[in-house]
């Protein structure tokens, strides 16, 4: 090989390295940029998990009246038989039955919804420690333990979900419906 052609292939070969190592820079800002778009998600998902007061108010009040309604249907169901046949036998005890099983039916609803609204901040926690791990390589198993979260629990909708590689923000942020994964595809 002359050293003319020598030469031109370095400078091809130079130009080629200097146009890989632009487009890594670039790619690099991107992903940082993305990056810090998402921290804040993330960490709110890790410091203030699970559902605001107003809409723990806000479920709490839907799936009390909806108890509600059912019971004051059949109270109302009640009077009407009463004023219908103009004999209120029975009504009393019917009223009392009534008031006890839908105090029953309300404290059950109750504690479903503390149920509910620990495990919405268990799974928002077990997100954001597994977004960490995803997006910056962060020992999620570490942070899980300082946190104390099982690490039984670290990846368990993943791997339910048939993604036990964990392969993408989607499988994080899908069942939290954020969207947030679509930033890195």
């Amino acid at each position: 090989m002359s050293r003319a052609a020598q030469q031109q292939t370095r400078n091809l070969t130079d130009q080629q390295l200097a146009t890989q190592n632009q487009l890594l820079g670039q790619e690099n800002q991107n992903s940082n940029q993305d990056r810090s778009l998402l921290l804040p998600t993330i960490l709110n998902l890790l410091t203030n998990p699970g559902y605001t007061q107003s809409q723990q108010d806000a479920i709490t009040q839907q799936g009390m009246g909806a108890a509600r309604t059912a019971f004051d249907a059949l109270q109302e169901s009640a009077q009407n038989q009463v004023a219908r046949t103009n004999n209120a036998a029975g009504f009393n005890d019917l009223t009392a039955q009534l008031g006890r099983e839908q105090a029953q039916n309300l404290a059950q609803q109750a504690r479903q919804n503390q149920i509910s609204f620990a495990n919405n901040a268990q799974q928002q926690r077990l997100a954001g420690l597994n977004a960490l791990n995803q997006t910056f390589g962060i020992d999620a198993n570490l942070l899980g333990k300082s946190m104390s979260v099982p690490g039984q629990l670290l990846g368990v909708r993943s791997n339910a979900s048939g993604n036990a590689d964990n392969s993408g923000l989607d499988s994080v942020f899908g069942g939290l419906g954020l969207g947030l994964g679509s930033l890195f595809g």
